[in-house]
């Protein structure tokens, strides 16, 4: 389990990257990139960590169900993830 302080701090940065959105992009269709330098670092989409919903885990992560290998595997075999099968040959 991730700790609490990474979790709360890429929330913080969610939040931020939506407030600036709209701002943002009005700068870079202005190509205004002084403007865009001076807002804050956070404000950045790229700075945003994707993290597992569970867990907080941020390595090994799988967009499509947004867990982690771990949780997912977990959850997979538990048969609570609807349309997941176990493979076999």
């Amino acid at each position: 389990m991730a700790k609490k302080s990474w979790i709360a701090r890429n929330a913080r940065k969610k939040e931020t990257v939506e407030k600036y959105a709209d701002l943002r992009l009005k700068l870079k269709k202005e190509k205004d990139y002084v403007g865009l330098s001076m807002l804050p670092r956070d404000a950045s989409p790229t700075r945003l960590v994707n993290r597992c919903e569970i867990t907080g885990r941020r390595r090994a992560f799988l967009r499509r169900f947004r867990l982690s290998r771990i949780t997912f595997r977990e959850l997979a075999s538990a048969g609570m993830l609807p349309g997941v099968t176990k493979s076999s040959w």
